[in-house]
C-alpha cells in the first residue's frame, strides 16, 4: 500500500481542479470550483484539499466549506466544516478511505471545527424494500461500519437528498423512450400535440425563472432562498457552460422550466419550476425528455433526477415526485447520506438541539419572504 499525503490545493486554477476531480470516482458538481466560489459569496470559506500517493498521483480530493458558527463568544473558535457530496475517492479501498477520514478529523480539530459533515455518493443499494430490483451493496455496509467505528454518526441534518433516481443515458433515444412507462411516453407526446414548445434559456430568463420557482415553492410547500442566491448559482454555472436552462412555453408563455447541471459525464436535475396553469398539457414530461436528450448529446452517460423518498411510502412528501420520476425508467439508488464527526461533543449536542428550532424559524421567514415576493403590494 502506497503512502498517501494530504496537501492544500491553494494556488490551483479552477479548470485544473475540475479536471482533477472529474477523474476521481463519484465526481460531483457540488465539489467543483464553481460551486465553492458561489458558496464563498454566502458565508462559506472554501478549502480545497488533495491526497497524493508516492508517485504524485491524485487519489482523493475534497472541497471543504468552512463557516463560523454565529454564537457570540464562540464564532472565533468553532466552525462547521462541510464536504458537499464528498470526499471523492475510491471508497472500495479501505486503506485510502481510512487515510482520508483520519486526515479530515485531524484537520477539523486543527481548524477549531465543531464537527465535520460529509455526504459522499456511496451506494447502499438499489430499489427499495419490497420493490422490484431491490439490492444491498456490500461497499455501503463496509463504509457504514467504518464510520461508526471511528466516531461518525448518521446526521439528523441531511443537507442534500439522500436517495435519488438515476437514468442510464447510454442506450439510444429510441430505447430510452421504449423503456419508459407507457403513460410517461404518452404524456411526452401529448405535450407536443398540445402545443408545448421547449427552448434553451439564458441569463435574461433568470428573473422570470426565479418568479416561477417562487410560485412553485408557495404552491408545493417547500422553502427557497432569496432571488440573489439563485441568480448567482444559475448565472455562474450557465456562464461556465456547466448548466443549461430549459423553458417550456405555451403560445409564448413560460409555463415550466428546469435547470440542468452537467459535469464529468453526468447531468443533475437540481431545479424545477412550473405554473399551475396548463399542467394538463404535460410540459414537465416534455421538459424532462428534452433534458435527457440534450444531456446525452453533450456526452453525459447518466441523468440524476436528484431526490427520492427516505421512506418509500405513500405518506412520504416526495412520493408523488418519485412516481413522476419513476415513469422515465429511472433506477432508485439508496445512498449513505450525510454523516457527522463531532469534534467537540458537548458543543455539538448543544448545536443539534438548537439547530432544529433555528431552522424552523428560518423556514417560516423564508415562506413569508417568498409570499411577499409573489405579492409585492400586499
Amino acid at each position: 500500500m502506497q503512502p498517501v499525503k494530504m496537501q492544500e490545493a491553494s494556488g490551483i486554477q479552477p479548470q485544473e481542479w475540475n479536471e482533477m476531480i472529474a477523474a476521481l470516482p463519484g465526481a460531483h458538481v457540488l465539489q467543483t470550483w464553481e460551486w465553492a466560489q458561489v458558496k464563498s459569496l454566502f458565508g462559506w470559506q472554501p478549502d480545497p484539499r488533495l491526497w497524493l500517493d508516492s508517485s504524485g498521483k491524485v487519489v482523493a480530493a475534497a472541497m471543504l466549506l468552512n463557516r463560523a458558527i454565529p454564537i457570540q463568544g464562540l464564532s472565533a473558535r468553532l466552525r462547521v466544516i462541510y464536504v458537499p457530496k464528498g470526499p471523492l475517492l475510491d471508497w472500495n479501498d479501505p486503506f485510502l478511505r481510512g487515510c482520508v477520514l483520519d486526515d479530515l478529523a485531524k484537520l477539523g480539530r486543527k481548524q477549531g471545527g465543531l464537527f465535520i459533515k460529509i455526504d459522499p455518493d456511496v451506494d447502499l443499494g438499489t430499489g427499495y424494500p419490497g420493490g422490484e430490483g431491490f439490492t444491498e451493496d456490500t461497499l455501503g455496509q463496509a463504509v457504514t461500519a467504518d464510520l461508526k467505528g471511528t466516531g461518525w454518526s448518521f446526521s439528523d441534518e441531511q443537507i442534500q437528498f439522500r436517495n435519488t433516481v438515476l437514468i442510464d443515458l447510454r442506450p439510444d433515444e429510441e430505447a430510452l423512450l421504449a423503456n419508459m412507462k407507457q403513460k410517461t411516453r404518452y404524456n411526452i407526446r401529448l405535450a407536443g400535440r398540445k402545443g408545448v414548445c421547449v427552448r434553451s434559456g439564458g441569463r435574461a430568463d433568470l428573473e422570470a425563472l426565479y418568479k416561477l420557482y417562487a410560485e412553485t415553492s408557495a404552491r408545493d410547500g417547500f422553502v427557497i432562498r432569496e432571488e440573489a442566491y439563485y441568480q448567482t448559482v444559475w448565472g455562474t454555472f450557465l456562464q461556465a457552460g456547466m448548466a443549461e436552462a430549459l423553458i417550456a412555453e405555451v403560445d409564448g408563455e413560460m409555463v415550466a422550466g428546469v435547470i440542468i447541471f452537467q459535469f464529468a459525464s453526468r447531468a443533475w436535475y437540481l431545479y424545477g419550476m412550473s405554473r399551475a396553469e396548463h399542467r394538463e398539457k404535460m410540459p414537465n414530461h416534455l421538459l424532462q425528455w428534452e433534458a435527457m436528450r440534450r444531456a446525452r448529446a453533450n456526452g453525459c452517460q447518466f441523468y440524476d433526477m436528484w431526490g427520492a423518498p427516505d421512506v418509500f411510502s405513500e405518506n412520504d412528501p416526495l412520493w408523488g415526485v418519485y412516481r413522476f420520476k419513476e415513469g422515465f425508467d429511472g433506477q432508485v439508488v439508496r445512498r449513505l447520506g450525510a454523516w457527522d464527526l463531532p469534534l467537540r461533543p458537548w458543543f455539538y449536542r448543544l448545536y443539534t438541539q438548537i439547530l432544529p428550532r433555528l431552522l424552523e424559524v428560518m423556514r417560516r421567514r423564508g415562506r413569508q419572504r417568498t409570499l411577499r415576493s409573489l405579492n409585492p403590494g400586499s
